[in-house]
């Protein structure tokens, strides 16, 4: 399926008004990966949780991923592209993409942490409001997905640290992937968060998300590409995957920073979001496949 009708909107939600245990049906008989390989010898994932943060922007457009039924056709024709391996979403997406039939054979983690939103002045305390790991165990979900920003000016800071170690070593006792996106931040002279990605801070960020928890046997680490790579990768042994970020103006140099990154061991595949499903071109197919050509090389 690679373009989205009425009728699919029109299935979703009468399956969801009249029939919602289908879902569970769903998830428990769909076909599983064979594992966290990937097509390419690495993951490529599809990032589409930023709408339950309250994140719709994308390049200028401030509501570009508001509108579900066109965010549902961007997703449904990214993962349709070979080498596409999964997505990382919230329940909501990850249900609608069950209904349409596109989850067959692919990865999929599950969004935990969504109730730091964006652009309020509780966004640090990062609530886990998504799954939780038995929910992902049970559904046959490959793993979960936790955003792990330190302020050090925000005494919120704490609780969210807390809620991740527990999330990741409950997900180890599940034996399922606990992917971890940590930052530095801190809040500009407007008061909205920012995230510090100066090699030391990324460094930083990376060896206190690697020592959550009681073990970091299922931990991977999603770690954005900044300058000087080589010293963030250096900096543990976990396996990482690359954060594809905001939509950049100039992709061939976006791409040209993933492909250098991508040459390191430990990184074992890409989650990219927007940079895929929106483009500057707005050309998604083949954004994609120059990706997965990258990811292969």
């Amino acid at each position: 399926m690679a373009t989205l009708t009425p009728q699919d909107i029109d299935r979703i939600v009468s399956i969801r008004a009249e029939n919602p245990e289908q879902l569970a049906e769903l998830a428990a008989t769909r076909r599983q990966p064979t594992g966290l390989v990937g097509q390419t010898g690495r993951l490529l994932l599809v990032a589409a949780d930023h709408p339950a943060r309250g994140a719709l922007r994308a390049g200028a457009n401030a509501l570009a991923m508001g509108d579900r039924a066109e965010l549902l056709s961007r997703i449904v024709r990214v993962l349709d592209r070979p080498g596409v391996d999964g997505v990382l979403g919230t329940a909501d997406i990850i249900d609608d993409l069950l209904m349409l039939g596109a989850l067959e054979g692919k990865v999929v983690i599950g969004s935990m942490n969504r109730g730091g939103l964006a652009g309020t002045v509780f966004e640090i305390d990062d609530r886990f409001t998504g799954y939780d790991a038995a929910s992902i165990a049970r559904s046959g979900y490959q793993g979960g997905k936790m955003l792990f920003r330190i302020d050090p000016s925000d005494p919120a800071t704490p609780a969210t640290m807390q809620a991740c170690a527990d999330a990741v070593g409950a997900l180890a006792e599940h034996r399922v992937m606990a992917m971890v996106e940590p930052f530095i931040s801190h809040r500009d002279e407007v008061g909205r968060i920012r995230n510090d990605l100066s090699t030391e801070a990324v460094v930083r960020s990376a060896t206190v998300a690697a020592g959550l928890a009681s073990t970091s046997a299922y931990t991977w680490l999603k770690l954005p590409v900044v300058e000087r790579m080589d010293v963030v990768l250096a900096a543990t042994t976990l396996p990482v995957v690359l954060l594809g970020g905001e939509v950049s103006d100039d992709q061939d140099a976006q791409f040209a920073a993933w492909s250098k990154a991508l040459a390191s061991p430990n990184v074992r595949g890409m989650v990219v979001g927007r940079s895929l499903l929106f483009p500057p071109d707005g050309n998604v197919e083949s954004a994609v496949d120059a990706t997965v050509e990258m990811m292969g090389s």
